[in-house]
């Protein structure tokens, strides 16, 4: 399945560049915030409509926290999955060749094709850890 072409705007360039900025997931309120303080007169509807286009084209990853809302990251390029940590947001991106394996096996063994799949691992870092 290829992935959808995108039209760059300015809006779009802004909100990427942003993401560019920003180490872990951040919600659209946030990038929206941010924007703003950079003196860019955008809408938060705007901004949510950008990030879903950045996230159809794979362009960042999109992460559901518990309570649905949607946090958004730039990544690097290629499948990987993350580690994050349910306290300061921290994220690392790590493989998982054994899950691949896994999901193409299961995938075959019934029949299914262009499977695709999220894998986030949730915790508290190291460094959340050591505060008392």
């Amino acid at each position: 399945m290829s992935k959808p072409q995108i039209r760059t705007t300015r809006q779009r360039r802004a909100v990427a560049a942003v993401l560019d900025e920003l180490d872990g997931f951040s919600s659209a309120q946030q990038i929206h915030d941010l924007l703003r303080s950079q003196g860019e007169s955008i809408g938060l509807s705007t901004v949510y409509r950008n990030l879903q286009a950045l996230a159809d084209a794979e362009e960042v990853d999109v992460l559901r926290k518990d309570d649905g809302e949607a946090l958004y990251r730039q990544c690097s390029k290629g499948h990987h999955h993350h580690l994050v940590c349910r306290h300061c947001g921290r994220t690392v991106e790590i493989e998982g060749p054994t899950v691949e394996r896994w999901t193409n096996q299961k995938a075959a063994e019934n029949g299914f094709v262009d499977v695709q799949h999220t894998l986030e691992i949730f915790g508290t870092c190291s460094e959340c850890r050591a505060v008392p």
